[in-house]
């Protein structure tokens, strides 16, 4: 009985100190899908993101920090569309990880789980166009569902064992967003149908929801700068149309928006367009401070 005592006392002493399953590695390229990410997975992943939630998405300076994450990332979450073009590429490449290659069972692309909205064929000519369709997904909460969706099914299946506890967080987290859209939707129902300009067009998908109508943008197109004669254009059809609200992301600059909102009779409204920018914690953090904003 002493020996079998002991037998049992070391084999909980091993189990005790035994090392715990280790987390999941998530590389994200943006903050909001590292956040949702987050929200599914718990203490069951370790999730960073790659740009900072106060940059342009578009244009970020790589890192050989970045090629270290990627190497080691078991999942790698990408905005797609064409959104990280001009930088990720090089850097999955350079990580040698089979895993989070394109078609790899570690590479998602996220722009396959909602609806793209603004689908268009290539054509440089007309600037900074995403053939597959406007990437600034996120900001719409019905998008949110789908991503939490779609997350929660690709960790599942990179850790089937821990699938109950990651649909059980899903499904947590997807009750709470729709308690807060509907309570959105009550804030900002007297702004349906207003207008407003914007000055990148990163809020296409925000402004379907909201019902708030676009009349135009600054940027004559995507990713080029506004010239005089477009924007004189835009302040007198923005003054027909009465135009309410001026809309633009932080890390772009302001005077131009400014100027034209004064020359408009329209209110400029710096929005952040990601989480952690002006102070937000988490997704729905995000979205609760948009909806402050623009009520």
């Amino acid at each position: 009985m002493m020996t079998l005592a002991k037998g049992l006392g070391a084999l909980l002493l091993m189990l005790l100190c035994a090392p715990a399953q280790a987390a999941l590695r998530v590389v994200s390229t943006i903050p909001d899908l590292a956040a949702i990410a987050s929200e599914v997975g718990g203490p069951l992943v370790q999730v960073q993101s790659l740009v900072k939630p106060t940059q342009d998405p578009h244009f970020v300076d790589p890192k050989p920090s970045f090629v270290l994450d990627l190497n080691r990332a078991d999942l790698l979450l990408v905005v797609g569309m064409e959104l990280e073009a001009g930088w990720l590429a090089p850097l999955v490449n350079s990580a040698r990880n089979p895993a989070i290659q394109l078609g790899g069972s570690g590479y998602l692309d996220c722009s396959k789980l909602i609806v793209p909205r603004e689908v268009e064929q290539p054509d440089r000519a007309k600037g900074d166009i995403h053939p597959g369709g406007n990437p600034h997904y996120w900001f719409d909460p019905r998008n949110g569902l789908l991503l939490a969706d779609g997350i929660a099914a690709r960790l599942a299946q990179l850790d089937p064992t821990n699938a109950p506890t990651y649909r059980a967080r899903c499904a947590d987290f997807k009750a709470r967003l729709r308690t807060r859209m509907e309570a959105w939707r009550q804030t900002l129902a007297p702004l349906r149908g207003r207008s407003v300009v914007v000055y990148h067009r990163s809020f296409v998908y925000l402004l379907d929801y909201l019902g708030l109508v676009e009349v135009g943008a600054l940027e004559p197109k995507p990713g080029i700068p506004p010239g005089p004669s477009h924007v004189a254009q835009l302040v007198q059809q923005a003054k027909v149309r009465k135009v309410d609200l001026v809309l633009q992301e932080a890390f772009y600059p302001q005077e131009l928006s400014r100027l034209f909102a004064q020359q408009s009779g329209a209110r400029l409204v710096v929005l952040p367009t990601m989480v952690g920018a002006q102070g937000t914690k988490d997704y729905l953090d995000l979205l609760d401070r948009l909806v402050e904003l623009l009520k």
